[in-house]
């Protein structure tokens, strides 16, 4: 799958992925393109972030680590680093260089932006028309919009996601957490490896485009639904309303799923309430939500009995539900670590941490050992050297 004239690096510790030989070109910024790549890297592809002088700008974001951006080493694991003025004859001849060798390159610049650097698809191809050019923008390659910046909370407000969160009849809310980010980071993962698998058959590379505005309206393709003839002025939140949600207990707060008859029994039983569940006013989701007024202060009243963790345990299997916990839970959690999600890095700087890893399982090729975010420039020398050497060999 990889390219056949491709140098050689070093090799990862641990076993093969189904990416293991695909070198990848990483030249975008912030979170959605780069854990695109991390995701390439999980599955074994050899994945050289290329920087531009001033760095990759999520390293400068706010971190309670002293050396490095926590945002930046959660983002860009297993990846060696580069930095590139593209704008410079020399970084420039240094990518093209890069690009004869590479399978995918990746970029986040606005549409405009590449060919002024001279690294648009259409170039490219005419030095490897092998290579996958994935390019990752805020809302597309056409339109009005298309040379505008795009961020994730940007796209989350303008698609709707703000206003269905907040509260009804209250202001829009952000969804903290870079969801739109994350998910377009999937798809620009998945993208790329159907693109390779098709190379397989046609020996070309192609253009794979992802926008972060058809990622937010992909992640809402359950409710961006309007049928001919329908008003636009209708409801479309899912949420099934009152009993299932967060709940305060004792102590902490529970989220409760119980749409389903069975779970809404279980729930009744395990919380005294078997009068709700035998009242015909209350035996669908529909009539629950109309009728949440009546449930709700009877339901919060027998969950102050026990604490959200006690709960949980007492629930077990017959309702489907959550303690709230804070992120730092899950370093220690046994469901966590029987999945092996978490991984032990080593650090040049920080030391050693523990960080999220093997985000898909594959059985007979699970990919090889995770390693730290790159330094800024800390290997240059050797990606270049190796080029250097591949190309005097060749010549």
């Amino acid at each position: 799958m990889a390219a056949t004239s491709a140098f050689n690096l070093a090799e990862r510790n641990g076993a093969p992925g189904p990416l293991s030989g695909v070198r990848v070109l990483d030249l975008s910024s912030y979170i959605a393109g780069p854990y695109g790549c991390t995701l390439l890297a999980d599955q074994g592809a050899e994945v050289i972030k290329i920087e531009p002088p001033d760095g990759d700008n999520l390293r400068n974001y706010p971190s309670t680590l002293a050396a490095e951006s926590r945002a930046f080493m959660g983002v860009n694991r297993s990846k060696l680093g580069i930095a590139l003025d593209l704008k410079s004859p020399t970084g420039h001849a240094a990518l093209l260089r890069l690009v004869r060798e590479a399978d995918v390159l990746v970029h986040s610049f606005r549409p405009s932006v590449p060919k002024r650097l001279g690294i648009d698809h259409e170039q490219l191809n005419l030095i490897n028309p092998r290579l996958i050019y994935c390019a990752i923008s805020g809302y597309g390659e056409t339109g009005p919009m298309k040379d505008k910046a795009g961020y994730d909370q940007v796209l989350q407000t303008m698609t709707g996601m703000c206003a269905l969160q907040g509260k009804r009849g209250g202001p829009p809310e952000i969804i903290y957490g870079s969801v739109v980010d994350y998910y377009a980071a999937a798809l620009l993962s998945a993208g790329v490896a159907s693109a390779l698998y098709e190379r397989e058959h046609s020996g070309r590379g192609q253009f794979v485009g992802v926008s972060l505005l058809r990622s937010a309206l992909t992640m809402q393709s359950a409710r961006m639904i309007w049928a001919d003839g329908e008003s636009l002025d209708i409801g479309r939140d899912m949420r099934s309303g009152g009993v299932t949600g967060i709940h305060p207990t004792r102590e902490g707060h529970l989220y409760v799923s119980a749409n389903t008859p069975r779970f809404w029994k279980a729930l009744c039983e395990k919380t005294g309430l078997q009068r709700l569940a035998a009242d015909p006013r209350y035996d669908s989701v529909r009539k629950r939500a109309e009728h949440a007024a009546e449930i709700i202060p009877e339901l919060h009243a027998a969950l102050a009995a026990h604490s959200a963790l006690e709960w949980e345990a007492l629930f077990g299997d017959e309702v489907p539900c959550a303690a709230a916990r804070r992120i730092e839970d899950m370093f220690e959690h046994p469901q966590v670590l029987s999945e092996n999600m978490v991984a032990t890095i080593e650090h040049p700087v920080v030391g050693r941490y523990h960080g999220v890893a093997y985000p898909i399982k594959f059985g007979r090729t699970p990919g090889p050992v995770p390693f730290a975010a790159p330094r800024f420039d800390q290997d240059s020398q050797a990606v270049l050297g190796a080029l250097d050497g591949a190309e005097k060999k060749t010549a």
